[in-house]
Protein backbone atom coordinates (compact mmCIF):
# COMPACT_ATOMS: atom_id res chain seq x y z
CA UNK A 1 0.00 0.00 0.00
CA UNK A 2 1.11 3.63 -0.80
CA UNK A 3 0.10 6.80 0.85
CA UNK A 4 1.59 10.55 0.79
CA UNK A 5 1.44 12.99 3.78
CA UNK A 6 2.36 16.84 3.51
CA UNK A 7 5.34 18.11 5.32
CA UNK A 8 7.85 21.08 5.07
CA UNK A 9 11.48 21.82 5.77
CA UNK A 10 13.35 24.47 6.19
CA UNK A 11 15.59 26.33 3.65
CA UNK A 12 17.78 29.39 5.24
CA UNK A 13 14.49 31.41 7.06
CA UNK A 14 12.20 30.17 4.40
CA UNK A 15 10.28 26.89 4.16
CA UNK A 16 9.75 24.38 1.14
CA UNK A 17 7.29 21.83 0.78
CA UNK A 18 8.13 17.98 1.88
CA UNK A 19 6.37 15.45 0.39
CA UNK A 20 6.20 12.26 3.28
CA UNK A 21 5.62 8.75 0.91
CA UNK A 22 4.81 5.65 2.86
CA UNK A 23 5.00 2.23 1.29
CA UNK A 24 4.00 -0.69 2.92
CA UNK A 25 5.30 -4.04 1.36
CA UNK A 26 5.59 -7.67 1.55
CA UNK A 27 8.89 -9.07 2.52
CA UNK A 28 11.32 -9.22 5.29
CA UNK A 29 10.62 -6.66 8.34
CA UNK A 30 12.44 -3.65 7.74
CA UNK A 31 11.81 0.31 8.30
CA UNK A 32 13.79 2.36 5.62
CA UNK A 33 14.25 6.48 5.84
CA UNK A 34 15.11 7.71 2.10
CA UNK A 35 15.67 11.02 0.28
CA UNK A 36 19.00 12.35 2.21
CA UNK A 37 17.71 11.95 5.63
CA UNK A 38 20.28 13.58 8.23
CA UNK A 39 21.21 11.68 11.65
CA UNK A 40 18.20 13.14 13.45
CA UNK A 41 15.61 12.22 10.73
CA UNK A 42 17.31 8.65 10.51
CA UNK A 43 16.64 8.38 14.14
CA UNK A 44 12.61 9.00 13.94
CA UNK A 45 12.52 5.45 12.86
CA UNK A 46 12.69 5.51 16.85
CA UNK A 47 11.03 7.60 18.44
CA UNK A 48 7.86 6.97 16.00
CA UNK A 49 7.84 3.04 16.63
CA UNK A 50 8.03 3.83 20.29
CA UNK A 51 5.12 6.30 19.53
CA UNK A 52 2.73 4.89 17.79
CA UNK A 53 3.18 1.18 19.89
CA UNK A 54 2.44 3.71 23.17
CA UNK A 55 -0.34 4.73 21.10
CA UNK A 56 -2.02 1.44 20.78
CA UNK A 57 -0.86 1.57 17.20
CA UNK A 58 2.04 -1.21 16.89
CA UNK A 59 3.78 -1.17 12.87
CA UNK A 60 3.19 -3.78 11.17
CA UNK A 61 6.07 -6.50 10.47
CA UNK A 62 6.54 -5.69 6.98
CA UNK A 63 8.31 -4.13 4.99
CA UNK A 64 8.33 -0.54 5.22
CA UNK A 65 9.88 2.59 3.15
CA UNK A 66 9.62 6.24 4.26
CA UNK A 67 10.88 8.44 1.34
CA UNK A 68 11.58 12.23 1.61
CA UNK A 69 10.38 14.18 -2.15
CA UNK A 70 12.40 15.91 -3.66
CA UNK A 71 14.87 13.01 -2.78
CA UNK A 72 17.49 15.56 -3.99
CA UNK A 73 17.79 17.89 -1.08
CA UNK A 74 19.11 17.51 2.63
CA UNK A 75 16.52 17.10 5.05
CA UNK A 76 17.49 17.95 9.14
CA UNK A 77 16.30 18.18 12.09
CA UNK A 78 13.50 15.97 13.98
CA UNK A 79 10.38 17.31 12.64
CA UNK A 80 9.29 15.05 10.17
CA UNK A 81 8.44 12.64 13.00
CA UNK A 82 4.73 13.85 13.09
CA UNK A 83 4.10 13.02 8.64
CA UNK A 84 6.32 10.04 9.02
CA UNK A 85 4.10 8.72 11.51
CA UNK A 86 0.72 10.01 10.08
CA UNK A 87 1.90 8.95 6.88
CA UNK A 88 1.98 4.88 8.68
CA UNK A 89 -0.96 5.39 10.20
CA UNK A 90 -2.53 5.27 7.15
CA UNK A 91 -0.55 2.77 5.13
CA UNK A 92 -1.45 0.70 8.04
CA UNK A 93 -5.34 1.30 7.99
CA UNK A 94 -5.94 3.00 11.10
CA UNK A 95 -6.33 6.24 9.32
CA UNK A 96 -8.23 7.19 6.13
CA UNK A 97 -6.21 8.92 3.54
CA UNK A 98 -8.79 11.59 3.21
CA UNK A 99 -8.74 12.26 6.52
CA UNK A 100 -5.39 13.37 6.66
CA UNK A 101 -5.25 15.21 3.36
CA UNK A 102 -4.69 19.43 2.86
CA UNK A 103 -2.98 19.60 5.93
CA UNK A 104 0.52 19.56 6.40
CA UNK A 105 2.28 17.88 9.08
CA UNK A 106 5.09 19.33 11.34
CA UNK A 107 6.72 17.65 14.90
CA UNK A 108 8.94 15.73 17.36
CA UNK A 109 7.74 12.70 18.80
CA UNK A 110 8.59 11.38 22.30
CA UNK A 111 8.41 7.81 22.86
CA UNK A 112 5.63 8.07 24.95
CA UNK A 113 3.63 10.20 21.99
CA UNK A 114 4.20 13.48 23.01
CA UNK A 115 4.55 16.00 20.82
CA UNK A 116 7.68 18.41 21.05
CA UNK A 117 8.23 21.98 19.05
CA UNK A 118 9.80 22.21 16.56
CA UNK A 119 12.28 24.64 14.76
CA UNK A 120 10.90 27.55 12.14
CA UNK A 121 6.66 27.35 12.95
CA UNK A 122 6.86 30.86 11.85
CA UNK A 123 8.77 30.17 8.22
CA UNK A 124 6.34 26.53 7.84
CA UNK A 125 3.36 28.39 8.52
CA UNK A 126 3.99 31.12 6.04
CA UNK A 127 4.53 28.54 3.28
CA UNK A 128 1.76 26.85 4.18
CA UNK A 129 -1.25 29.40 2.81
CA UNK A 130 -3.53 27.90 0.80
CA UNK A 131 -3.36 24.63 2.70
CA UNK A 132 -6.44 23.70 5.15
CA UNK A 133 -4.63 23.50 7.67
CA UNK A 134 -1.03 23.00 9.45
CA UNK A 135 -0.93 20.45 12.67
CA UNK A 136 2.32 21.23 14.72
CA UNK A 137 3.08 20.49 18.15
CA UNK A 138 0.77 23.37 20.67
CA UNK A 139 4.10 24.51 21.84
CA UNK A 140 3.94 26.04 18.30
CA UNK A 141 0.72 26.72 17.65
CA UNK A 142 0.99 30.40 18.88
CA UNK A 143 3.95 31.73 16.89
CA UNK A 144 2.68 29.81 13.57
CA UNK A 145 -0.39 31.62 14.01
CA UNK A 146 0.92 35.15 14.40
CA UNK A 147 1.09 35.61 10.53
CA UNK A 148 -2.45 34.38 9.88
CA UNK A 149 -1.06 32.16 6.76
CA UNK A 150 -3.16 29.15 7.62
CA UNK A 151 -5.54 27.42 10.36
CA UNK A 152 -3.02 26.03 13.06
CA UNK A 153 -4.13 23.27 15.15
CA UNK A 154 -2.04 22.41 17.77
CA UNK A 155 -1.80 19.27 19.87
CA UNK A 156 0.51 18.25 23.05
CA UNK A 157 -0.05 14.38 21.92
CA UNK A 158 -0.26 12.12 19.09
CA UNK A 159 -3.94 10.35 19.87
CA UNK A 160 -5.01 14.11 20.09
CA UNK A 161 -3.86 14.76 16.68
CA UNK A 162 -5.32 11.45 15.47
CA UNK A 163 -8.69 12.12 17.35
CA UNK A 164 -8.69 15.43 15.45
CA UNK A 165 -8.31 14.04 12.30
CA UNK A 166 -11.29 11.50 12.76
CA UNK A 167 -13.55 13.75 13.87
CA UNK A 168 -14.04 12.71 17.14
CA UNK A 169 -12.29 15.51 19.36
CA UNK A 170 -11.64 18.69 16.54
CA UNK A 171 -9.14 21.09 17.89
CA UNK A 172 -10.16 24.58 18.03
CA UNK A 173 -7.89 26.51 15.64
CA UNK A 174 -5.04 28.76 17.56
CA UNK A 175 -5.38 32.48 17.06
CA UNK A 176 -3.14 35.15 17.74
CA UNK A 177 -3.04 39.28 17.79
CA UNK A 178 0.76 40.20 16.81
CA UNK A 179 -0.33 43.94 16.97
CA UNK A 180 -1.17 43.37 20.73
CA UNK A 181 1.92 41.39 21.48
CA UNK A 182 3.90 44.50 20.57
CA UNK A 183 2.56 46.57 22.54
CA UNK A 184 5.23 45.98 25.50
CA UNK A 185 8.11 46.14 23.12
CA UNK A 186 10.18 48.81 25.24
CA UNK A 187 8.84 48.96 28.48
CA UNK A 188 11.84 47.03 30.71
CA UNK A 189 14.71 48.78 27.96
CA UNK A 190 17.12 50.42 30.45
CA UNK A 191 16.61 54.57 30.66
CA UNK A 192 19.46 56.86 29.07
CA UNK A 193 19.27 59.23 31.39
CA UNK A 194 20.94 56.21 33.73
CA UNK A 195 24.53 57.72 31.78
CA UNK A 196 25.76 61.15 33.59
CA UNK A 197 27.36 63.44 31.40
CA UNK A 198 28.44 61.98 27.83
CA UNK A 199 25.78 64.66 25.99
CA UNK A 200 28.33 64.45 22.90
CA UNK A 201 27.93 60.66 22.94
CA UNK A 202 23.92 60.67 23.65
CA UNK A 203 23.73 63.11 20.80
CA UNK A 204 25.85 60.54 18.64
CA UNK A 205 23.36 57.95 19.56
CA UNK A 206 20.53 59.82 18.85
CA UNK A 207 21.59 60.57 15.14
CA UNK A 208 22.39 56.69 15.02
CA UNK A 209 18.96 55.52 16.03
CA UNK A 210 17.49 58.13 13.95
CA UNK A 211 19.53 56.97 10.59
CA UNK A 212 20.56 53.53 11.30
CA UNK A 213 24.20 54.54 11.27
CA UNK A 214 26.67 52.46 13.14
CA UNK A 215 29.00 53.56 15.46
CA UNK A 216 32.29 53.47 16.96
CA UNK A 217 32.61 54.74 20.40
CA UNK A 218 36.08 55.16 21.68
CA UNK A 219 37.53 56.01 25.46
CA UNK A 220 39.03 55.06 28.58
CA UNK A 221 37.64 52.18 30.80
CA UNK A 222 34.67 53.06 32.94
CA UNK A 223 33.48 56.02 30.41
CA UNK A 224 30.20 54.53 29.89
CA UNK A 225 30.89 52.86 26.09
CA UNK A 226 28.72 49.74 27.45
CA UNK A 227 26.06 51.52 28.98
CA UNK A 228 25.49 53.85 26.12
CA UNK A 229 25.33 50.89 23.80
CA UNK A 230 22.87 48.87 25.83
CA UNK A 231 20.62 52.05 25.96
CA UNK A 232 20.56 52.14 22.14
CA UNK A 233 17.65 49.42 21.33
CA UNK A 234 15.37 51.85 23.75
CA UNK A 235 15.25 54.81 22.37
CA UNK A 236 14.74 53.18 18.64
CA UNK A 237 11.63 52.98 17.21
CA UNK A 238 9.27 49.90 17.93
CA UNK A 239 9.39 47.44 15.70
CA UNK A 240 6.70 46.69 13.59
CA UNK A 241 4.50 43.61 12.71
CA UNK A 242 6.38 42.87 9.63
CA UNK A 243 10.28 43.53 11.58
CA UNK A 244 8.89 41.51 14.37
CA UNK A 245 7.73 38.39 12.18
CA UNK A 246 11.33 38.86 10.25
CA UNK A 247 13.02 38.39 13.32
CA UNK A 248 11.50 35.96 15.06
CA UNK A 249 11.97 33.53 11.66
CA UNK A 250 15.74 34.01 12.62
CA UNK A 251 15.34 33.78 16.36
CA UNK A 252 12.78 30.67 15.96
CA UNK A 253 14.97 29.05 13.03
CA UNK A 254 18.05 29.19 15.25
CA UNK A 255 16.25 27.79 18.57
CA UNK A 256 16.62 31.00 20.10
CA UNK A 257 12.65 32.18 20.50
CA UNK A 258 12.25 31.40 24.43
CA UNK A 259 9.81 28.75 25.12
CA UNK A 260 5.81 29.93 25.44
CA UNK A 261 6.70 33.44 23.07
CA UNK A 262 4.85 33.56 19.86
CA UNK A 263 7.05 36.84 18.30
CA UNK A 264 10.29 38.73 19.08
CA UNK A 265 8.60 42.19 20.71
CA UNK A 266 11.62 43.85 21.41
CA UNK A 267 14.54 45.36 19.28
CA UNK A 268 17.13 42.20 19.64
CA UNK A 269 20.18 43.16 21.70
CA UNK A 270 23.58 40.83 20.82
CA UNK A 271 26.58 40.93 22.54
CA UNK A 272 28.76 38.55 21.46
CA UNK A 273 32.22 37.79 23.64
CA UNK A 274 35.48 38.64 21.83
CA UNK A 275 36.57 35.11 21.63
CA UNK A 276 34.07 33.95 19.20
CA UNK A 277 34.21 32.32 15.90
CA UNK A 278 33.92 33.96 12.43
CA UNK A 279 30.90 30.90 11.88
CA UNK A 280 29.21 31.96 15.58
CA UNK A 281 29.76 35.78 14.08
CA UNK A 282 28.24 35.30 10.22
CA UNK A 283 26.96 31.71 10.60
CA UNK A 284 27.85 28.82 9.57
CA UNK A 285 28.88 25.06 10.48
CA UNK A 286 27.95 21.32 8.75
CA UNK A 287 24.31 22.32 9.13
CA UNK A 288 24.06 25.83 8.50
CA UNK A 289 23.00 28.16 11.40
CA UNK A 290 22.15 31.77 11.70
CA UNK A 291 25.46 33.70 13.21
CA UNK A 292 25.02 36.57 15.95
CA UNK A 293 24.72 39.27 12.58
CA UNK A 294 21.28 37.91 12.17
CA UNK A 295 20.51 37.04 15.29
CA UNK A 296 20.42 40.82 15.32
CA UNK A 297 18.36 41.71 12.63
CA UNK A 298 16.57 44.14 13.30
CA UNK A 299 18.10 45.29 15.98
CA UNK A 300 21.85 46.17 17.81
CA UNK A 301 25.00 43.97 17.67
CA UNK A 302 27.53 45.53 19.76
CA UNK A 303 31.07 44.29 19.60
CA UNK A 304 32.55 45.52 23.38
CA UNK A 305 36.48 45.48 23.26
CA UNK A 306 36.61 45.51 19.21
CA UNK A 307 40.53 45.19 19.12
CA UNK A 308 40.42 41.86 21.25
CA UNK A 309 38.21 40.31 18.34
CA UNK A 310 40.37 37.82 15.67
CA UNK A 311 41.20 39.62 12.41
CA UNK A 312 39.47 37.14 10.15
CA UNK A 313 36.20 37.22 12.37
CA UNK A 314 35.80 41.14 12.31
CA UNK A 315 36.71 40.84 8.16
CA UNK A 316 33.92 38.83 7.88
CA UNK A 317 31.52 41.63 9.43
CA UNK A 318 32.45 43.37 6.03
CA UNK A 319 30.00 41.88 3.39
CA UNK A 320 26.88 41.71 5.63
CA UNK A 321 26.91 45.16 6.73
CA UNK A 322 26.91 46.13 3.11
CA UNK A 323 24.07 43.69 1.63
CA UNK A 324 22.66 43.14 4.63
CA UNK A 325 22.10 39.53 4.40
CA UNK A 326 24.68 36.66 4.63
CA UNK A 327 24.64 33.45 2.21
CA UNK A 328 26.03 30.31 3.88
CA UNK A 329 27.29 28.29 0.96
CA UNK A 330 27.77 24.36 1.27
CA UNK A 331 28.35 21.42 -1.00
CA UNK A 332 25.19 20.45 -0.67
CA UNK A 333 22.89 23.86 -0.49
CA UNK A 334 23.13 27.30 -0.21
CA UNK A 335 21.03 28.98 2.94
CA UNK A 336 20.97 33.39 3.02
CA UNK A 337 19.98 34.94 6.37
CA UNK A 338 18.91 38.68 6.83
CA UNK A 339 21.05 40.78 8.81
CA UNK A 340 19.91 44.20 8.70
CA UNK A 341 21.00 45.46 11.99
CA UNK A 342 23.10 48.58 13.49
CA UNK A 343 26.57 47.55 14.56
CA UNK A 344 28.08 49.43 17.93
CA UNK A 345 31.63 48.76 18.86
CA UNK A 346 33.58 49.62 21.54
CA UNK A 347 37.24 50.11 22.30
CA UNK A 348 40.08 51.60 24.10
CA UNK A 349 42.26 54.12 22.86
CA UNK A 350 45.11 52.27 23.74
CA UNK A 351 46.45 48.26 25.44
CA UNK A 352 45.84 50.18 29.14
CA UNK A 353 43.16 51.84 28.01
CA UNK A 354 44.36 55.77 29.15
CA UNK A 355 45.98 57.12 26.35
CA UNK A 356 44.89 60.79 26.20
CA UNK A 357 42.77 60.82 29.38
CA UNK A 358 44.89 63.70 30.91
CA UNK A 359 45.77 61.69 33.69
CA UNK A 360 49.47 60.48 32.72
CA UNK A 361 48.73 56.92 33.79
CA UNK A 362 48.99 55.63 29.88
CA UNK A 363 52.76 54.10 29.65
CA UNK A 364 52.42 52.66 25.96
CA UNK A 365 55.05 53.19 23.73
CA UNK A 366 53.54 54.74 20.94
CA UNK A 367 54.55 51.43 18.41
CA UNK A 368 52.27 49.56 20.58
CA UNK A 369 49.23 51.77 20.39
CA UNK A 370 49.53 51.51 16.60
CA UNK A 371 49.94 47.91 16.61
CA UNK A 372 46.50 47.76 18.90
CA UNK A 373 44.52 50.16 16.67
CA UNK A 374 45.63 48.21 13.62
CA UNK A 375 43.76 44.94 15.29
CA UNK A 376 41.12 46.73 13.36
CA UNK A 377 41.48 47.17 9.43
CA UNK A 378 40.34 50.43 7.64
CA UNK A 379 37.96 49.42 5.40
CA UNK A 380 35.86 47.93 8.40
CA UNK A 381 36.13 51.44 10.28
CA UNK A 382 35.31 53.00 6.62
CA UNK A 383 31.98 51.30 7.01
CA UNK A 384 31.33 52.52 10.26
CA UNK A 385 29.66 56.15 10.10
CA UNK A 386 29.74 57.97 13.25
CA UNK A 387 33.48 57.86 15.47
CA UNK A 388 32.52 59.09 18.77
CA UNK A 389 35.08 60.07 21.53
CA UNK A 390 34.02 59.08 25.23
CA UNK A 391 36.09 61.06 27.41
CA UNK A 392 35.90 59.44 31.37
CA UNK A 393 33.29 61.57 33.12
CA UNK A 394 34.37 64.19 35.61
CA UNK A 395 33.26 63.63 39.78
CA UNK A 396 30.51 66.66 39.15
CA UNK A 397 28.88 64.75 37.07
CA UNK A 398 28.75 62.03 38.06
CA UNK A 399 27.12 63.77 41.55
CA UNK A 400 25.15 66.06 39.75
CA UNK A 401 21.17 65.65 39.41
CA UNK A 402 21.49 66.54 35.78
CA UNK A 403 20.44 63.71 33.78
CA UNK A 404 19.95 64.61 30.27
CA UNK A 405 17.39 63.37 27.95
CA UNK A 406 15.13 60.48 29.08
CA UNK A 407 14.84 57.11 26.37
CA UNK A 408 11.33 58.06 26.32
CA UNK A 409 12.05 61.47 25.39
CA UNK A 410 15.14 60.34 22.79
CA UNK A 411 12.49 57.54 21.04
CA UNK A 412 10.15 60.37 20.63
CA UNK A 413 12.75 62.30 18.47
CA UNK A 414 13.72 59.48 16.41
CA UNK A 415 10.13 58.33 15.92
CA UNK A 416 9.58 61.84 14.26
CA UNK A 417 12.89 61.33 12.26
CA UNK A 418 12.24 58.53 11.46
CA UNK A 419 8.63 59.43 10.08
CA UNK A 420 10.35 61.82 7.54
CA UNK A 421 12.36 59.50 5.85
CA UNK A 422 9.24 57.00 6.14
CA UNK A 423 7.44 60.15 3.66
CA UNK A 424 10.29 59.98 1.24
CA UNK A 425 8.97 56.26 -0.03
CA UNK A 426 10.10 52.71 0.53
CA UNK A 427 12.12 50.17 -1.40
CA UNK A 428 10.45 46.51 -1.55
CA UNK A 429 8.19 46.97 0.94
CA UNK A 430 10.58 48.59 3.48
CA UNK A 431 10.75 52.43 4.15
CA UNK A 432 13.34 54.13 3.24
CA UNK A 433 16.43 54.88 5.91
CA UNK A 434 19.00 57.53 5.60
CA UNK A 435 21.65 54.74 6.14
CA UNK A 436 20.79 52.86 3.41
CA UNK A 437 20.21 55.23 0.93
CA UNK A 438 21.08 54.24 -2.58
CA UNK A 439 23.22 56.98 -4.72
CA UNK A 440 20.24 58.03 -6.78
CA UNK A 441 18.28 58.51 -4.02
CA UNK A 442 21.37 60.95 -1.91
CA UNK A 443 21.44 62.78 -5.30
CA UNK A 444 17.83 63.84 -4.80
CA UNK A 445 17.42 63.86 -0.63
CA UNK A 446 21.40 64.66 0.72
CA UNK A 447 22.33 67.35 -1.47
CA UNK A 448 23.74 70.23 0.32
CA UNK A 449 24.29 73.55 -0.43
CA UNK A 450 27.16 75.85 -1.61
CA UNK A 451 28.83 76.11 1.43
CA UNK A 452 28.04 71.65 2.65
CA UNK A 453 29.57 71.70 -0.35
CA UNK A 454 32.62 73.79 0.05
CA UNK A 455 32.88 71.95 3.48
CA UNK A 456 33.13 68.46 2.00
CA UNK A 457 35.62 69.19 0.12
CA UNK A 458 37.82 70.71 2.63
CA UNK A 459 36.59 67.63 4.34
CA UNK A 460 38.26 65.04 1.83
CA UNK A 461 41.26 66.79 1.57
CA UNK A 462 42.27 66.73 5.71
CA UNK A 463 40.70 63.58 6.40
CA UNK A 464 41.57 61.70 3.13
CA UNK A 465 38.47 60.39 2.77
CA UNK A 466 37.58 57.44 1.07
CA UNK A 467 34.12 57.45 -1.45
CA UNK A 468 32.53 55.55 0.70
CA UNK A 469 33.04 57.69 3.27
CA UNK A 470 32.03 60.90 1.60
CA UNK A 471 28.87 59.34 0.87
CA UNK A 472 28.29 58.30 4.51
CA UNK A 473 29.05 61.93 5.56
CA UNK A 474 26.09 62.68 3.11
CA UNK A 475 23.58 60.14 4.94
CA UNK A 476 24.48 61.36 8.11
CA UNK A 477 23.88 64.91 7.60
CA UNK A 478 20.70 64.09 5.76
CA UNK A 479 19.64 62.50 9.11
CA UNK A 480 20.93 65.70 11.33
CA UNK A 481 18.47 67.61 9.04
CA UNK A 482 15.51 65.19 9.63
CA UNK A 483 16.73 65.70 13.27
CA UNK A 484 16.28 69.57 12.82
CA UNK A 485 13.22 69.28 10.91
CA UNK A 486 14.68 70.42 7.81
CA UNK A 487 14.10 69.74 4.24
CA UNK A 488 17.23 70.38 3.36
CA UNK A 489 20.89 69.58 4.32
CA UNK A 490 22.48 72.80 5.54
CA UNK A 491 26.49 73.57 6.20
CA UNK A 492 25.83 73.08 10.20
CA UNK A 493 24.29 69.50 9.45
CA UNK A 494 27.24 68.77 7.07
CA UNK A 495 29.98 70.01 9.71
CA UNK A 496 28.67 68.08 12.84
CA UNK A 497 28.28 64.99 10.27
CA UNK A 498 31.96 66.00 9.54
CA UNK A 499 33.16 65.63 13.18
CA UNK A 500 31.50 62.39 13.90
CA UNK A 501 33.22 60.82 10.93
CA UNK A 502 36.79 61.63 12.05
CA UNK A 503 38.78 59.30 14.09
CA UNK A 504 39.88 60.58 17.71
CA UNK A 505 43.34 60.81 16.59
CA UNK A 506 42.22 63.41 14.52
CA UNK A 507 39.70 65.14 16.10
CA UNK A 508 42.13 68.54 16.09
CA UNK A 509 41.88 68.06 12.52
CA UNK A 510 38.32 67.79 11.81
CA UNK A 511 37.64 70.27 15.16
CA UNK A 512 39.00 72.92 12.52
CA UNK A 513 36.58 72.14 9.80
CA UNK A 514 33.37 73.85 10.42
CA UNK A 515 30.54 75.73 9.37
CA UNK A 516 32.08 78.90 8.92
CA UNK A 517 34.80 76.57 6.65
Amino acid sequence: MFTQVRSAALSGVDSFPVSVEASLTSGLPSFSIVGLPAGAVREGRERVTAALASAGFPIPHRRLTINLAPADVPKTGSAFDLPIAIALLVVAGHLRAEEADGLVFVGELGLDGELRPVRGALSIANGCRGMEGLVLPSANAREAAVPGAVAVIGASRLPEVLRHLTGDSPIAPAAVDGIALLGEGTADAPDLADVRGQAHAKRALLVAAAGGHNVLLTGPPGAGKTMLARRLPGILPPLELREAVEATKVHSVAGRLPSGEALVTRRPFRAPHHTISDAGLVGGGRLPRPGEVSLAHQGVLFLDELPEFRRHVLEALRQPLEDEAVTISRASQAVTYPCRFTLVAAMNPCPCGFHGDGSGRCSCAEAAIRRYRSRVSGPLLDRVDLHVHIPAVPIRELQGRNTGMTSLESRARVAHARSRQRRRGSRNGTALCNSRLAPEEMRRWCVPGSEGRRLLRRAVRALGLSARGYHRILRVARTIADLCGSERVNASHVAEAIQYRSPADRSGVAGGIDARG
